[in-house]
């Protein structure tokens, strides 16, 4: 049997695909707090439970409503995205001129308030979403059976973040949405109504992460709580990508559940950890992180 550095090599590229799908989540829930600090320059601790939100909406719209997996990954970002529009508009932005700390706690008892309320609603322990009925079965790549619907995941978060990406760094609309966050009265003199459009950005960031959510659910448990244990690893990744950085979030989610997916495979007690050693030593090597910009 071929080995790679003592690993049988079928071993060693299933847990490579397995690492570089939830890369794919890291990716895509920092694209979104990339998107949300580099833009607006809050530290949205509520990104967490808009995830969860995201997942939660998309499996009681199942239940009560007939929502199917399809319509749910196109109605359910527009729903949470909607409430984050509303919270920005209504709270956040009442603390707009305060230190950025004021912004991070007010999110984070946000957060809070959206797990407690559907804790005391749901428990728990959970509820399964059926994975549709398209994406049911697997493929037979040699080196591993990958089930279809974690290769939709992966195709779905990469083809989601590249368009992000292009959408804020190449069009029209992403220079308004940069200029109008480094020179807010100059964009106000040319008739550009900037706090709408800090509004629908933070809208659309929070609606990243409820699109995450959805393509969650089939995968696992539909908690109050998994926002909450995904976030602090999403907020490492972004910080060694470069906080605000949009292509630093991509690159760095995908390498980070490559290098845990590793780790899994050669010493499995660090797994949990490897991702704030990698952030410890590159913080020492580049605070403003790989892809940051120095102050």
């Amino acid at each position: 049997m071929t080995m790679i550095f003592g690993v049988p090599v079928m071993v060693f590229m299933g847990q490579l695909m397995l690492g570089l799908i939830n890369g794919a989540f890291y990716a895509l829930l920092s694209l979104g707090l990339a998107v949300i600090f580099g833009l607006l320059k809050i530290v949205n601790f509520a990104h967490g439970a808009m995830y969860m939100l995201g997942a939660f909406v998309a499996l009681l719209g199942l239940q009560y409503l007939g929502l199917n997996y399809w319509a749910a990954l196109l109605v359910v970002p527009l729903v949470v995205g909607g409430l984050g529009m509303l919270i920005e508009r209504f709270i956040l932005r009442r603390i707009a001129h305060l230190d950025h700390l004021y912004g991070l706690l007010l999110t984070f008892g946000l957060a809070l308030i959206f797990e407690g309320t559907l804790i005391n609603f749901f428990g728990v322990s959970g509820s399964s979403y059926p994975t549709p009925e398209a994406l049911q079965g697997g493929m037979n790549l040699g080196f591993m059976f990958l089930p279809t619907y974690r290769g939709w995941v992966l195709l779905a978060a990469l083809v989601v973040c590249l368009a992000t990406w292009f959408i804020i760094e190449r069009t029209r609309l992403g220079a308004y949405l940069r200029a109008g966050t480094e020179n807010p009265s100059l964009m106000q003199a040319f008739g550009v109504n900037v706090p709408q459009l800090i509004t629908l950005t933070y809208g659309f960031g929070v609606a990243l992460a409820a699109f995450a959510g959805v393509l969650a659910a089939p995968l696992y448990p539909v908690s109050p709580t998994m926002g909450s244990s995904l976030l602090i690893v999403v907020f490492a990744v972004v910080v060694i990508g470069g906080m605000g950085s949009i292509i630093g979030a991509v690159i760095t989610g995908l390498a980070m559940g490559l290098i845990e997916g590793l780790t899994k495979v050669y010493y499995p007690e660090a797994a949990n950890t490897v991702i704030f050693v990698v952030m410890v030593v590159v913080l020492m090597l580049r605070p403003a992180g790989l892809f940051g910009k120095e102050a």
